[in-house]
């Protein structure tokens, strides 16, 4: 039996990450031809609106922000509040960050921390590119 250790997977997420992060925003997709995890493209509309996600609030967000990468819908939940500080653990390019951005407004801040630089690097853009004045994702290495 072959185990993987937690370093390697570490490792191999990373590397798969770092290759969604620099894709142009036309093609990003993280079932791309080259991962051989489906044959059809992915519509991250589509996905986000089955996990709850409004019209609205894919259209509020940057291009290249919806990477595909959630798990689920953490506004739905959450009931933030003007003011509040959101940490997002793993935020890809910003998605959730720019939405919880609206709900928490300048009064409010969000952190997003991701596991990579050139994640980091595209939310930085993406928030850029919005406006998103009160979010910050912050890279610390390793």
């Amino acid at each position: 039996m072959n185990q993987v250790s937690n370093d390697q997977i570490r490792h191999n997420v990373r590397t798969r990450y770092k290759e969604i992060a620099l894709q142009p925003v036309d093609i990003v997709s993280c079932c791309s031809p080259s991962s051989n995890c489906s044959k059809s493209p992915v519509d991250y509309g589509d996905v986000s609106v089955k996990l709850g996600y409004s019209t609205e609030e894919l259209n509020g967000v940057p291009d290249g922000a919806n990477l595909g990468l959630g798990c689920g819908n953490p506004q739905a939940i959450a009931e933030l509040k003007s003011g509040e500080v959101v940490l997002d653990l793993g935020s890809g390019g910003g998605f959730d960050c720019f939405l919880a951005s609206r709900q928490v407004g300048e009064a409010g801040s969000v952190i997003g921390v991701d596991m990579t630089p050139e994640m980091v690097s595209r939310a930085r853009a993406n928030a850029a590119k919005g406006g998103f004045t009160n979010t910050d994702f912050p890279f610390r290495g390793n």
